[in-house]
């Protein structure tokens, strides 16, 4: 057999993902370049490693062995990587990080300095939704990743680096924008947008709710903090979302944040990695920036906020 170090990759990612497409887009490949290489793999250990039905593929028993031998030689390669990184220092290397939908306004800034610090460190940021970044640190696949509270089920290690706000948020024109201090019973008269069941905002608002023996009404649930913003704008109801999405709307006027009764509901956000997972000097290096520096390059979208 003549395979390489590449194909094995590739059908890593494919076999993971259960897509040629979604392969293609995390390796930064056309479909047809993954797909010509995991044929080329096949034909070179003779066997096929998927079979497909219909639009689905699945692996073969030979595809299920092959795709454990591949994760543990990518992992062995990935620890010779950090190895060698870390004898070079921070002067060059590779950074893979996750961060939620919502972290998505202010990572950027993070990076950015960053960067500026370490310019020969290659970043490379995945936006998700909390259930697929979950997924990927059980598969240990990015160095750190940026989140709200993080699970208890997962062996993780999270430190807290940031307060994250959670308003309740109307277009100007609300009745409610000119009431002052608004109760928790005035505020549930009204219908809400929400986020999609397990994203951490969505369940902070349904601690925060059920604490005190409350429940909302809701219209809408949306995967998407600028599609809330839009259907409140819109006038489809009120919204919860972070006081980090706001920036842009509550500089224009677009936006207000209601005063409300118990909010905001301040809670963290944290740089979670797999306990025990070795850092490459990039990643040690990136750490230690985000805990000891980021508050001076991110700042909270100026508004009412005090609890």
């Amino acid at each position: 057999m003549n395979f390489t170090l590449r194909q094995l990759r590739l059908f890593e990612a494919v076999a993971r993902n259960a897509s040629y497409t979604r392969a293609a887009e995390e390796m930064h490949l056309t479909q047809p370049a993954v797909s010509t290489q995991v044929k080329q793999l096949e034909e070179d250990v003779g066997m096929a490693l998927f079979e497909h039905m219909g639009r689905k593929i699945f692996l073969t028993e030979a595809g299920r062995e092959m795709y454990e031998f591949s994760r543990s030689i990518a992992q062995k390669f990935d620890d010779i990587s950090m190895v060698l990184d870390e004898m070079k220092g921070v002067k060059h290397g590779a950074l893979n990080i996750s961060v939620t939908s919502t972290a998505k306004y202010f990572a950027p800034y993070l990076l950015a300095e960053f960067c500026r610090k370490h310019a020969g460190i290659t970043v490379n940021l995945d936006v998700t939704n909390r259930a697929t970044l979950l997924r990927q640190l059980a598969d240990n696949l990015p160095d750190m990743a940026i989140m709200g509270t993080p699970p208890s089920g997962l062996d993780l290690e999270a430190d807290s680096f940031m307060s994250n706000p959670l308003v309740v948020i109307a277009p100007p024109s609300h009745p409610l924008v000119q009431a002052g201090r608004i109760s928790l019973h005035r505020l549930l008269q009204e219908h809400f947008i929400v986020r999609e069941q397990g994203s951490g905002t969505r369940n902070a608002i349904e601690r925060f709710m059920q604490q005190r023996g409350l429940s909302m009404k809701t219209t809408m649930e949306m995967s998407r903090n600028e599609a809330i913003k839009h259907a409140v704008m819109a006038g489809l109801g009120l919204g919860m979302v972070s006081i980090h999405t706001l920036e842009l709307e509550l500089a224009l006027g677009r936006l207000t944040i209601l005063d409300v009764e118990g909010f905001p509901i301040v809670k963290d956000w944290y740089l979670v990695h797999r306990r025990g997972k070795r850092f490459s000097g990039a990643a040690a290096a990136f750490k230690d920036f985000v805990l000891q520096e980021s508050s001076r390059f991110i700042k909270i979208p100026q508004a009412e906020v005090d609890a």
